[in-house]
């Protein structure tokens, strides 16, 4: 006869007394489990550092691309800034793993040894940080913010303005809206105001 009167309570059986037998396999099956863990812990705090401070030392590695072109494939790097859509965040190596929206907005780049950051502008898309240090940073179109026109900017930004105004339909607001947008974004890159 087996009973179980309470969680890990011990088997009763026609053999004699609950205590000269065994407990319950939940209890047997916990018991070993920190057993284990308690001999695991003597080893996994150095072998852990060992590893944070390899990766670490090695930097966060950087994909940054666009469907028509690839900036950086595995570039080792100090840091990136990155324009979330809900709002600016850095990533370092050791940063835990996240999925973010990325707004029309500046990417920065901060390159081992260098002081100044290396920026791109980006109309949208996703960063993805993974475990192993790797950000992955896709956008539709990515330009450096050096090659952005401020007259370019300018027009660009009066004609979805146009746009908007004439739009007959609901998409094409929206577009003309999206347009606007980008181009305020661009301009506030460069500290234009439009």
């Amino acid at each position: 006869v087996v009973s179980h009167a309470s969680f890990g309570a011990r088997l009763s059986t026609p053999l004699g007394p609950p205590e000269l037998h065994c407990t319950s396999t939940v209890t047997t099956m916990l018991q070993r489990l920190a057993m284990r863990s308690r001999a695991m812990s003597r080893f996994a705090p150095s072998t852990m550092l060992r590893a944070m401070s390899e990766e670490a030392a090695e930097g966060l590695k950087l994909n940054l691309a666009s469907p028509s072109e690839t900036i950086y494939s595995k570039k080792v790097v100090d840091s990136v800034i990155v324009p979330g859509a809900d709002g600016e965040y850095g990533v370092t190596a050791g940063h835990s793993p996240i999925v973010a929206e990325l707004k029309a907005g500046v990417v920065q780049v901060l390159h081992k040894g260098s002081a100044d950051a290396e920026k791109f502008f980006v109309s949208g898309g996703f960063a993805l940080s993974h475990e192993d240090d790797t950000t992955d940073i896709s956008a539709p179109e990515i330009a450096r913010l050096e090659d952005l026109d401020e007259n370019a900017i300018r027009t660009g930004f009066a004609d979805a303005t146009t746009k908007l105004s004439s739009a007959g339909d609901e998409t094409a607001k929206a577009e003309a809206q999206i347009e606007m947008e980008t181009f305020k974004a661009m301009g506030a890159a460069l500290g234009i105001a439009l």
